[in-house]
């Protein structure tokens, strides 16, 4: 039994889309790199979700079975809202995942995670065998921290520990994220807390060091991986 009219058929993305004629370019790339039995990581951010919207069309004109493994809440009820089947990693393995970023360096790494959704999307690129990371020329830095501090998810009590080995790695600022809708901290879909930390240098060793700290349970830190950076 369908619930009928409901709040989820009225969503709409909470904030203006910056370049959006430019997102909706890259959205349209990324909707032609489906294939009918496809499943498909779908990370967090503006573009992930005109890329949805993409996908749902291509879905209605084929009638291909294809499925998404949503990497947030959120994109997972803009997915209801379109009618796009989904799957979780306890039953699918995803054939690709496309994602967004907050800062691409020329070797392609990356900080994540200003949606905070910075640990799901980590497990569906080390999951999938391709990535697509959907950004527009803003987000290419020569220097990873130039425009943002790293994310770090962590479990609620491990707030002052994690803030102490932070610094002594070298953060130059942390701060507590805060809601916007709510008083207080960011909780994630996890249950947990964000820091964001500065630092006035980032080498390859760093992401490892910091999910090293007891308490830590995953950073915006993206180091290595195999993706490709699609530029809108």
């Amino acid at each position: 039994m369908d619930w009928g009219e409901n709040l989820i058929e009225g969503l709409k993305w909470s904030d203006n889309i910056i370049n959006r004629e430019g997102k909706e370019r890259v959205a349209e790339m990324i909707a032609a790199k489906a294939s009918d039995g496809d499943v498909i990581g779908a990370g967090s951010g503006s573009t992930v979700y005109l890329a949805l919207y993409a996908i749902a069309k291509k879905i209605k004109e084929t009638d291909w079975a294809i499925q998404i493994i949503p990497s947030s809440l959120e994109i997972s009820m803009t997915c209801i809202q379109l009618g796009i089947p989904q799957t979780t990693l306890l039953n699918k393995k995803p054939d690709w995942t496309f994602d967004g970023a907050d800062e691409v360096d020329s070797n392609n790494n990356m900080i994540k995670g200003r949606g905070g959704a910075m640990f799901k999307e980590k497990l569906l690129i080390c999951n999938s065998k391709k990535t697509y990371i959907l950004i527009d020329k803003s987000k290419l830095v020569s220097n990873l921290g130039q425009n943002f501090p790293i994310p770090v998810e962590i479990f609620p009590s491990s707030l002052l520990y994690v803030e102490n080995e932070l610094r002594n790695m070298g953060a130059t600022e942390i701060n507590l994220r805060l809601a916007k809708g709510k008083d207080g901290a960011i909780i994630t879909e996890n249950g947990n807390l964000i820091l964001d930390a500065r630092f006035t240098s980032i080498d390859n060793i760093l992401e490892s060091r910091i999910k090293s700290i007891t308490g830590v349970i995953e950073s915006g830190l993206f180091i290595g991986y195999d993706v490709e950076v699609l530029v809108s």
